[in-house]
């Protein structure tokens, strides 16, 4: 490779270069090019080379890309001539021809001049000097002579030492601006004294007006008064503006803005700017060198004439507060400078104040007087800054953005500072931003601003920001990345309300937090087989990082790679205790949204390694003098192997026998807190998390092995109960959760050694078949604690009567229930029970616990919170909650001490729960009990608290389902007591109807992992007859009455079978309608055995203590409709109209019988129970009747039940209800369904009188005409079989003619199908009567109509006129009103009216006349 040349080389080392360059063969980076020269006639390069004598060429360099011309020095935008881009030129256009086409005469030039008047301008002569030659003036002598402005802008210098010349003798300055070209003096030489000196008075007066015009001087107006004329027609313009109001001269202006050019407009306003500027520098300058009065006069005239150009847009009091705050302020003057230009500095003689608007101190805050929204601006805290507030600037608040009078910055700006390369700055953003997330995801901005914070950063994509950030090399910018992280995803509130329920009935179990929200299927795998179709997995992996963020936020982090950064973070960096514990909570975040994600932290290399070595050490030092976190146990790390360990018994058992989790438990809870070198809050909390970790292993079976060697522990840390609950400790708290979470523990100890038993006859009668082995905890090592508990729950019941220790006992009192009801319940189902021993107990323990329980003041108190403090009757408004975002979902927690809730501790949710818990289990062992419990369900507070459950509509969401699973489960237990009350006990059963409808409203309303509840509803209490008081109490007998008074009323409805006997019916049948609905649910036994293993306590059974995911409740509110609906898909219509079988199931009329009479006896008797299935979805549901099959509706159980359903939903009220224009649930749209009725009909019906009503029903007038259409149009041979009569329609007959039809082809239709003799009134006596009604009130309407309209009114007047039926002639112009009762069903006049008679005789008189004309 060629060296370059150095200075230091000699001539002989260039040509040795020079050489070498040659001899290598290289091409040169420049050509010496032969260039010819024309002016000596030398050829081209090809040319030369090919001449034979060699001339004295001229060797010129060329180098690549060089242009021909040379650049300019001083670089300019190239000149752009305004009238080119309007010229159109062609390249084989003439010169010549152009020249003459535009240029035709000598006259087109001269016509074009116009002689410019002078006759009113002044001569000025040149002025007289002694001096031979002008003097030569230094530049420092003429800059201080005369100001820039005054001369009109930019000047040379002899220009302005000539104007500063002429201005010492009073004249006007020569080549001035336009504005100084108006002669002000000229413009009053000729006015009368009185006018010069009113010139004030009309500025002050005239507001917007001036002195003067600004756009016309008056110059070249002919006559020596153009300047005077120019006035008057000024101050004529002036008066017109005083006499104009406010209003007026706004809409003028609109008027103007609208007709004028825009570029002109721009053109007045620009004149206004620099007249301004003008008269401001002016009344600088007479400062210094005072004019003449009348110049001065002409630019303040100037000034007052732009005073208010434009600012007169908006109206009202508010928009002139903003457009006062919009005016720009005073421009700064060279005395408020901190530092004065000299006049020696180039190119500052020029005071330019938009350049030093920075310096000027910030104007004050104030509100925008305006309804539009304001960006939002936070502290560095995360609070936001009200608009008005003045902050101080020491603060580092203000900045120079584009409100930077107000303090705080934006979201934006806090984005832009979070990239800086700075790392203060970083840091700063990021954790603002993190303390913007906290209070925002804790509801503080809701009433402030507008719209949610969480949702507008995520989708400003807040969540890559920190991704990217996290990977910063600076510990700081990561622990405010990480703090932010966890302020995003972590909720401290919902924690905390967490692990408060944990104690409560199967509060261990929580919902995965996944978002709601389901995919649709991409349209790719639509019409593929099962086969080719792409698994979700693969989808997911398909998926972009950003696409699967926007739908679940920790799905898209966990893609993103987040846990190898925070295991580096933990492992490497080993940050600050602050950020160790917002990882380990993010960790703990991620385990609850799934059970696969709980397994992908699991999964991370060394992640769980490095938080078991580092923050769960079987050994450490004491901590009082640390301030790192290394190398000590952390609550928070136990919390996070609690959550994993509840997604799961697999990960579960990872966790205590291959990450030495075991040993762990058996370190920390050996000891007494205490004992444990650390500071006293850090050990009971740790102590609670790992009791918590140990229950919830003992859910599934396992570490009972643990419970038999620390039983010395748990008991000597149960009889310290009492002395280790002073009221005045401060640690009191702290140690109230401890004691809940050991007897967590040992509930799920005493049901994990029940199942002993049955776990060791299972194995040996397996015979091979896999079957969980029997724990390590039989009955036998359960049993000695018993007594020691009771003995405590006695003490405690006792203690409600010390208010000091009052708060303690209820929070205490519900584990122990809880406990006793695990105990009681697995004593039963062993083989060592002694019935008679266990009933003396449960008798001494209900009158020496249980009803001194119920009947103290305290516990009656907390009862009479019920309805207050519940979740199903008081629906809180989402925008009072805090915020929560689809694809992040949480519980909505924060500040729930402060409103009502079952949480709360004025709540009586946990104590009833726990209660009503063991009252189901004694009374279930000891039946005899049971009556001295009635006073719980016949109490005021109960009653009423169910009778507002009867009629509640609660919201299924994230934030409420976890509360709503608890108050389920008290609900059932109070049904499950009256449901062995109401039989023994007449009080009781007074209320069972109460009692039963909320058993049926709470059926649809059971969430995922509940199934076992909804099958012992649907067992024991909705098809009971105990309940349905109404079918052995003169119910049935009731109805009948009701019945035959309507049968008098109308006696032709005898034809129709009474519900009274269909009732009785249905009453008998009930045991029959229970098995037909538990038959159809037996797709979900599975998980109703699932769900039973988990609330009856069959921890070895149980695989994961996290809930089915929360995609909506157990059984669909319409349920009773289930067996006609999976009849249906089964055999019912399909795509092609013809029927799928020709045979029903084995079983299907049975089942579609048993169906229709529960239907019955729920509309008769639980009304209610149906008002959350619209009327349009029941139609639809019981429309399967006729499209399941071509004759199962012509079965007589099925027609009378039918019959009976279809008058009960076509009762007035319920008509004017009924909505068909809302799609059914499940179906795109009514009219789909009808279209398919129609054709069934057609095919099946043979003139059936109830599948008749049921097409009638949606041709009301009321409803779409599309499906009036498709039977006069698209099915007009149906009407041949439609013969349901007027009596036989329980529908008014005025819901079908009234109001008139509007629809022109539709009463075509109507008047073809009549004169054609399609429609017959003894065929379809119904449809004939309406479309008689209908064309009989369109041909004689008097109503204004279109020409089409009109026209059709006498066309169909004249042939019904000459109509050969008579009959059908008759009735169309005859007919008067619909009457039911009469044979034909209306009522005619004997004669036409005399307004109907000349109408027809004007009409038929038109068309005579026309004829006569044809003539």
């Amino acid at each position: 490779m060629l060296r370059r040349p150095k200075p230091t080389d000699s001539e002989a080392d260039l040509l040795r270069e020079q050489r070498s360059f040659l001899t290598s063969g290289a091409p040169s980076a420049a050509n010496v090019v032969r260039r010819p020269d024309k002016r000596r006639g030398e050829a081209g390069e090809e040319e030369g080379h090919s001449g034979e004598n060699g001339e004295s060429r001229r060797d010129v360099v060329t180098i690549e890309d060089l242009p021909d011309q040379l650049p300019s020095l001083t670089p300019a935008p190239p000149k752009k001539s305004r009238f080119k881009a309007s010229r159109v030129t062609f390249e084989d256009d003439d010169p010549e021809a152009k020249l003459d086409r535009h240029d035709t005469h000598i006259s087109a030039v001269l016509s074009r001049i116009v002689e410019r008047d002078i006759s009113s301008s002044p001569i000025s002569l040149p002025v007289f000097t002694g001096l031979a030659f002008p003097k030569v003036l230094h530049r420092s002598e003429t800059s201080s002579q005369v100001p820039l402005s005054s001369v009109g802008g930019k000047r040379s210098i002899f220009a302005r030492q000539i104007a500063a010349q002429r201005l010492k003798e009073g004249k006007t300055p020569l080549h001035g601006s336009p504005e100084d070209a108006r002669t002000p003096e000229l413009g009053e030489q000729n006015l009368p004294a009185e006018t010069g000196m009113d010139t004030d008075q009309c500025d002050a007066a005239g507001g917007p007006g001036a002195s003067g015009p600004m756009l016309v001087s008056g110059q070249g107006l002919q006559g020596p008064n153009g300047s005077g004329e120019t006035m008057r027609i000024h101050k004529e313009n002036q008066a017109k503006l005083q006499a104009m109001s406010q209003s007026e001269i706004l809409e003028e202006q609109k008027k103007l803005f609208s007709q004028l050019d825009p570029r002109l407009v721009e053109f007045v306003r620009s004149r206004k700017a620099q007249s301004v500027l003008s008269s401001a520098s002016a009344s600088k300058s007479s400062e210094e060198h005072p004019p003449p009065q009348n110049v001065s006069r002409d630019s303040s005239s100037a000034a007052m004439l732009f005073q208010k150009p434009q600012e007169v847009e908006m109206e009202g009091e508010e928009e002139e507060e903003e457009e006062e705050g919009r005016r720009p302020p005073p421009a700064v003057k060279e005395e408020d400078l901190p530092v004065k230009p000299q006049k020696e500095w180039v190119h500052m003689d020029k005071l330019e104040p938009e350049k030093l608007e920075w310096m000027r101190d910030l104007p004050a805050p104030r509100r925008k007087g305006t309804k539009k929204a304001m960006q939002a601006r936070f502290d560095f805290a995360g609070t936001l800054v009200p608009p008005t507030e003045d902050l101080p600037t020491h603060l580092g608040l203000h900045h120079h953005g584009e409100e930077p009078e107000r303090a705080g910055y934006s979201l934006q700006e806090l984005f832009l500072l979070s990239r800086s390369q700075i790392i203060q700055q970083r840091s700063l953003a990021l954790g603002t931003l993190a303390n913007i997330l906290s209070k925002a995801r804790a509801g503080e901005f809701l009433s402030g601003l507008k719209g949610s914070v969480t949702s507008t950063l995520l989708d400003a994509g807040l969540l890559f920001l920190l991704r990217f950030a996290l990977d910063d090399g600076v510990e700081g910018v990561m622990s405010a990345t990480v703090q932010a992280l966890r302020a995003l995803l972590v909720c401290a509130e919902d924690e905390e309300c967490l692990d408060c329920t944990f104690s409560w009935f199967r509060g261990l179990s929580a919902f995965p937090l996944l978002p709601s929200a389901q995919e649709d299927e991409d349209e790719e795998d639509e019409g593929l087989d099962e086969s080719l179709r792409e698994t979700a997995k693969e989808k997911e992996e398909r998926k972009s990082d950003h696409d699967v963020a926007r739908q679940d936020v920790v799905k898209g982090l966990l893609k993103m790679k987040l846990l190898p950064r925070l295991r580096y973070i933990l492992e490497v960096v080993r940050p600050s205790a602050r950020a160790v514990q917002d990882v380990l909570e993010i960790l703990t975040r991620i385990a609850r949204h799934s059970s696969s994600s709980a397994t992908q932290v699991l999964d991370c290399p060394r992640l769980m390694e490095t938080v078991m070595s580092e923050f769960l050490p079987t050994s450490w030092t004491s901590s009082r003098h640390s301030q790192s976190v290394y190398g000590l146990p952390l609550a928070s790390a136990m919390k996070l192997l609690r959550v994993l360990a509840s997604s799961g018994r697999h990960a579960c058992a990872r966790l205590l026998n291959s990450l030495g989790v075991r040993e762990r438990l058996s370190c920390l809870l050996s000891a007494e807190p205490s004992e444990l070198l650390l500071e006293p809050p850090e050990a009971l909390r740790i102590t609670t998390e790992a009791y918590r970790l140990w229950a919830a292993a003992a859910g599934y079976g396992q570490a009972c092995k643990l419970y038999i060697d620390l039983y010395p522990a748990l008991v000597k840390a149960l009889q310290g109960v009492h002395t280790v609950l002073p009221p005045s400790d401060p640690l009191l708290p702290l140690q109230l959760h401890r004691l809940l979470a050991l007897l967590s523990l040992l509930t799920q100890v005493t049901h994990t050694a029940g199942c002993h038993r049955e776990l060791q006859a299972g194995m040996l009668s397996s015979q091979g078949e896999e079957c969980p082995p029997p724990p390590p905890v039989s009955w036998g090592h359960v049993t000695g604690l018993q007594a020691s508990l009771l003995g405590h729950l006695k003490g405690f019941v006792q203690s409600l009567d010390i208010p000091l220790q009052k708060d303690s006992g209820l929070t205490l009192i519900p584990a122990y229930l809880v406990y006793l009801e695990a105990y009681y319940y697995q004593l039963s189902r062993q083989s060592c029970f002694r019935p008679m021993e266990t009933l003396e107990e449960l008798e001494l323990l209900t009158s020496e616990v249980l009803l001194p329980l119920m009947s103290h003041s305290v516990v009656q108190g907390l009862i009479k919170n019920l309805k207050s403090s519940s979740v199903v009757c008081n629906v809180q408004p989402r925008h009072l909650g805090p915020e929560t975002t689809p694809n992040l979902p949480g519980l909505a927690c924060p500040g729930w001490r402060d409103r009502p809730g079952p949480v709360v501790p004025s709540s009586p949710f946990p104590l009833l729960t726990g209660l009503a818990l063991l009252l189901e289990t004694i009374t279930g062992i000891h039946k005899g009990l049971s009556r001295k419990f009635s006073g719980l369900l016949l109490s005021e507070p109960v009653i009423g608290y169910l009778r507002s459950c009867s009629q509640a509509t609660p919201n299924l969401s994230h934030t409420r389902a976890w509360l709503l699973r608890h108050e389920h489960h008290l609900i059932y237990l109070l049904l499950q007591l009256s449901h062995r009350l109401v039989p023994i006990e007449p009080q009781v059963a007074k209320h069972a109807s109460l009692y039963h409808l909320v058993a049926l409203v709470l059926l649809p309303w059971l969430l995922p992992g509940s199934e076992y509840l909804a099958h012992e509803l649907l067992s024991t209490i909705i098809f009971s007859k105990d309940f349905i008081s109404e079918g052995h109490s003169g119910g049935p007998e009731a109805v009948e009455l009701g019945e035959l008074k309507l049968h008098e009323e109308t006696p032709d409805h005898t034809s129709l079978q009474t519900v009274g006997a269909l009732l009785r019916e249905a009453c008998i049948q009930l045991p029959s309608i229970r098995g037909c609905f538990l038959t159809h649910l037996a797709h979900l036994e599975s998980s109703v055995l699932a769900s039973r293993d988990a609330l009856l306590g069959r921890g070895p059974w149980i695989n994961s203590h996290l809930l089915p995911e929360l995609t909506g409740p157990t059984l669909p509110s319409d349920w009773p409709f289930l067996p006609l609906v999976s009849l249906y898909e089964r055999t019912g219509v399909s795509d092609g109209g013809g029927l799928a079988v020709e045979e029903l199931p084995q079983g299907a009329l049975q089942a579609v019988t048993h169906c229709l009479q529960w239907l019955l006896l729920l509309e008769v008797w639980r009304e209610e129970s149906l008002k959350v299935i619209p009327l349009v979805a029941k139609l639809a549901r019981l429309s399967c009747v006729f499209l399941s099959s071509s004759d199962l509706f012509l079965e007589r159980p099925v027609q009378k039940l039918t019959w009976g359903l279809f008058r009960l939903l076509t009762r007035g009220s319920r008509l004017d209800s009924l909505d068909l224009s809302v799609p059914p649930p499940g179906l795109a749209s009514f009219q789909d369904l009808y279209s398919a009725l129609l054709a069934q009909y057609e095919a099946v019906s043979f003139g059936d009188r109830l599948f008749g009503c049921w097409v009638l029903l949606p041709l009301q007038r009321r409803y779409s005409v599309t499906m009036r259409l498709a039977v006069f149009g698209e099915h007009v041979g149906m009407l041949r079989s439609l013969g349901v009569t007027l009596q036989q329609l329980s529908i008014p007959i005025e819901r079908f003619t009234s109001p008139p039809e509007d629809s022109l082809p539709l009463l075509r239709l109507y008047f073809r199908s009549l004169v054609k003799a399609t429609l017959k009134s003894s065929w379809c006596p119904v449809l004939y009567l309406v479309a008689l009604s209908h064309v009989n009130s369109f041909i004689f309407s008097q109503d204004a109509a279109a020409q089409e309209v009109e026209t059709a009114r006498h066309s169909m007047l004249r042939k019904i006129y000459y109509l050969t039926d008579e009959v059908l002639r008759n009735h169309l112009l005859l007919f008067r009103v619909p009457q039911q009762h009469l044979q034909l069903g209306f009522e005619t006049y004997e004669q036409l009216p005399p307004i109907r008679a000349k109408r027809l005789g004007s009409v038929l008189g038109l068309q005579d006349g026309s004829d006569d004309k044809g003539d």
